[in-house]
């Protein structure tokens, strides 16, 4: 399938590895003009010659910038040209039980995974709606939904993400603009790797058996009883952001496996 995106420019924040990777991965085999971002300019460099190597004809470049600090978004976003596409990816978790988790934590989270979107989009909505055409999809969470008990701190920012998106889908009635969330559910990403090979080493486990462990306990409502891969979420992300979901703006749209049990 044709996504047609072959003439639009893309702007994928956190996009050095896991999800954010994948998306800029995928947009690029459609033919969209990339710009990824990540915390150093190595792991960029590092990351755009990946991205060369699967990709030759890749047309893709990146800018870094600290997502906790406003300046360097600022930087980033002077960086920026104009682009049709805005993938709000940057974030950050951390399993902590809530009465260990600081004013500072809070704040530090609520900065990174909610702000550095809403920093990006209140600069490019505008321009995206003068011109009639644009995508902006806030990465979020079923965490936003299905709010985990080991890292509260996190789902309230992917609960606030999903907010933010409705907010600004309400202000592109009758244009070309739309906006939405996407919601994984577990995914497979270097961060959860990370922490399931963490949780491996502490319990004296197998992979195979921390994983079972956590669809079985942590996770059950799960139908697909596994960890997505981050290239199923971004083929989700591709067809969305293309010109043919052009009807859907507004929607939270779940690549969660099931977990969510609620039909709506």
């Amino acid at each position: 399938m044709d996504l047609k995106l072959s003439d639009k420019v893309a702007f994928v924040s956190g996009s050095t590895a896991g999800i954010g990777f994948a998306i800029a991965k995928r947009l690029l085999t459609e033919g969209a003009q990339v710009i990824i971002n990540g915390w150093t300019q190595k792991s960029i460099d590092e990351a755009v010659q990946e991205l060369k190597s699967m990709i030759p004809q890749a047309k893709v470049s990146g800018i870094p910038a600290d997502f906790s600090k406003a300046d360097e978004v600022n930087k980033l976003i002077q960086a920026l040209s104009e682009i049709d596409i805005l993938i709000n990816n940057a974030g950050i978790f951390e399993p902590k039980a809530f009465t260990d988790i600081p004013d500072e934590d809070w704040f530090r989270f609520f900065e990174i995974n909610v702000m550095s979107g809403i920093r990006l989009s209140r600069h490019f909505f505008p321009k995206m709606l003068a011109k009639n055409w644009g995508r902006i999809i806030f990465i979020s969470s079923e965490s936003g939904v299905f709010i985990p008990d080991e890292m509260i701190h996190y789902g309230m920012t992917k609960t606030a993400q999903i907010a933010v998106s409705r907010g600004l889908a309400e202000l592109t009635k009758g244009s070309g603009v739309t906006v939405n969330s996407i919601l994984p559910g577990p995914t497979k990403s270097k961060g959860v790797g990370t922490f399931i090979e963490d949780l491996s080493k502490a319990n004296n486990m197998s992979i195979e058996e921390v994983e079972k462990d956590f669809f079985k306990n942590m996770r059950p409502t799960s139908l697909i009883q596994r960890f997505a891969s981050v290239d199923e979420v971004a083929d989700t992300v591709a067809y969305y952001v293309s010109p043919l979901a052009s009807a859907t703006n507004g929607a939270a749209i779940r690549v969660e496996g099931g977990l969510i049990r609620s039909i709506i």
